[in-house]
């Protein structure tokens, strides 16, 4: 496993984490996925993900999507800087394929350390 594990250290926990990302996110967006980010006092990334009932109706669809996002995540944290990121998932996620998502994320990621990068 050695650097590529999903710790605790890598997620956000408490409602606080969350509540600081929203407070002053900087966004990158997509018709199915929002990715919010702030910079963090940590030395690594941290992931959160909301995934409510309203958007994707089926626990299974909620399930496989937050798999795949925290895999993504995982295999993409080395090239992100310091950043909390909250994922909010929109309507029609679900009818997402793994592999069309998968893409859509590595293109937010990206899309997301360029942003943060230019805010700091």
């Amino acid at each position: 496993m050695g650097e590529n594990n999903f710790s605790r250290e890598l997620r956000l926990l408490t409602p606080t984490h969350f509540e600081y990302v929203f407070n002053n996110a900087i966004p990158a967006v997509s018709p199915q996925l929002t990715l919010l980010a702030r910079y963090n006092e940590s030395n690594n990334p941290r992931l959160g993900i909301t995934l409510s009932k309203k958007r994707v109706k089926y626990a299974h669809d909620r399930n496989r999507i937050k798999r795949l996002i925290r895999e993504s995540f995982r295999l993409q944290r080395h090239s992100l800087p310091n950043i909390d990121i909250v994922v909010v998932g929109k309507s029609g996620l679900d009818k997402l394929s793994n592999k069309e998502l998968f893409s859509l994320l590595e293109k937010l990621w990206k899309k997301l350390a360029l942003r943060c990068e230019k805010s700091q």
